[in-house]
């Protein structure tokens, strides 16, 4: 992934802070003899504070040999993109129709090493970590080993902690623009109003102020 310096982050808490609120990615894992990459969305949750991530997964899932050869993977996570046409970014001095598109996003891509989790205590603590994240609202029955409901389930799944070593971020919402290109984009997304648009300008506005 390219990284402009004005794209790059302010620092660590810029992407911990958005990390933490984008718990769904993509688990990208080596292949075997020449094989393409293994490539799995999941949901996930990051603990910064332990510098690590965890997660689960099916036990018939077809990964598990590459995890297990190559443990060095990169969890890839995307979101608040959108598509930026051309005449929003032109230049004051410019036609409108020689304005250049783009692509707003923003994104962290995690280098980490992984370690399965088998024992079964062990990952019931992962799993109850997860629903902590994701439910905290409660409502389900905490996993035990040998409890009902989800203490027989566990043979099923193996948990996995992704230890962090390595980090790339970027955040590209026209931070390089002038002030006056970046008022005309933040307008535009303000009046189009579409998918992510209210989250890629509150980025822009964001960055220019912070």
């Amino acid at each position: 992934m390219l990284i402009h310096p004005w794209d790059a982050p302010r620092d660590d808490a810029e992407w911990q802070q958005w990390l933490a609120v984008h718990d769904f990615g993509q688990l990208v894992v080596n292949g075997l003899d020449g094989e393409p990459p293994h490539v799995q969305p999941l949901h996930f949750v990051y603990d910064a504070e332990r510098g690590e991530v965890v997660t689960h997964l099916a036990r018939p899932n077809p990964m598990w040999p590459a995890l297990s050869a190559h443990p060095e993977v990169v969890l890839s996570v995307v979101d608040d993109y959108v598509y930026v046409p051309g005449p929003w970014q032109a230049a004051p001095e410019e036609p409108p129709e020689h304005g250049t598109p783009t692509s707003f996003y923003a994104a962290v891509q995690l280098r980490c090493r992984a370690h399965v989790v088998d024992d079964p205590a062990e990952k019931a603590e992962l799993l109850n970590r997860q629903v902590g994240h994701f439910q905290p609202e409660g409502g389900s029955a905490p996993v035990a080993v040998g409890e009902v409901p989800y203490g027989r389930l566990l043979s099923g799944l193996r948990g996995v902690r992704l230890e962090v070593t390595g980090v790339r971020a970027k955040f590209k919402y026209a931070n390089h623009r002038t002030e006056q290109v970046k008022d005309r984009v933040a307008a535009s997304l303000a009046q189009r109003n579409g998918p992510r648009d209210a989250a890629a300008r509150d980025h822009l506005l964001r960055r220019r102020t912070g």
